[in-house]
């Protein structure tokens, strides 16, 4: 028989990941007072050495919020729920982009800023979601999204090349109404689309653009989106911050 699996972090590192999870299970409610480093110090059976290293990995992640003389908080803000499905349809004629909309129903403010638009030779994963061929390009269009100022999201979109010469996906200003509306317009509504969701480590560019506190892993969605017949139109690579942010679906069988 294999030896079982032992968890080899430090006591520190183990005792943020509890804590964590009852602040992104909405246990610990925002706002609530963490418990003394008494009363953690004794649910723990550690010193107060350690509880304060872990507090402070929680603070570093911006979980936590120390009020001096009055005590540890769980920060203000819920980790929130991200669903796919309410961006999927493009905006009405003259709307803004729905992911800004959705942002204002939940009474936040949001907007895009364009980091880069060209023509690029895409990750091999993208070219095949493609159906390039070889070295085939792909028009790229990446930018961060962002919530009551806060970086939520970075986003890289590919398109094919023949479907965007031409037109507005080739323009570095954002498109009004958002691409789904575009792709809309030109012929190729959105029908479908497949996600792939995963958690990773950031990469440098991910840890700076996103503002990633400490080690905290990113949430990356790898996107499909296909118009008539299955045509891919659209393949997005988007990341999240994952002390922020859940993914959400719903299923209906």
């Amino acid at each position: 028989m294999p030896e079982p699996h032992e968890d080899k972090r430090p006591l520190a590192e183990r005792i943020a990941a509890d804590i964590r999870k009852l602040i992104m299970s909405g246990e610990w409610e925002p706002g609530r007072k963490v418990p003394t480093n008494e009363k953690l110090r004794e649910q723990f059976r550690t010193s107060n050495v350690t509880i304060q290293r872990a507090l402070q990995i929680l603070k570093d992640e911006k979980f936590l919020e120390g009020q001096a003389g009055v005590g540890v908080f769980v920060r203000d803000e819920r980790a929130q729920t991200i669903i796919p499905a309410h961006y999927i349809a493009p905006s009405d004629p003259g709307q803004p982009y729905r992911w800004l909309t959705e942002a204002t129903k939940r009474q936040q403010r949001g907007k895009y800023r364009m980091l880069e638009v060209g023509e690029v030779v895409p990750p091999v994963e993208v070219a095949r979601a493609l159906r390039l061929d070889g070295e085939g390009t792909a028009t790229l269009r990446s930018r961060i999204g962002f919530l009551d100022d806060q970086p939520a999201e970075l986003v890289h979109s590919y398109y094919p090349i023949e479907l965007a010469r031409g037109t507005r996906l080739e323009d570095r200003r954002l498109i009004p109404g958002g691409s789904p509306a575009l792709l809309h317009e030109m012929g190729y509504p959105t029908r479908s689309q497949d996600d792939a969701v995963a958690a990773r480590p950031a990469t440098t560019e991910e840890y700076e653009a996103l503002e990633i506190p400490r080690d905290v892993p990113v949430l990356e969605v790898f996107r499909i989106v296909y118009s008539d017949d299955e045509k891919p139109i659209e393949v997005t690579i988007l990341t999240k911050p994952a002390h922020r942010f859940k993914m959400g679906y719903h299923i209906q069988l």
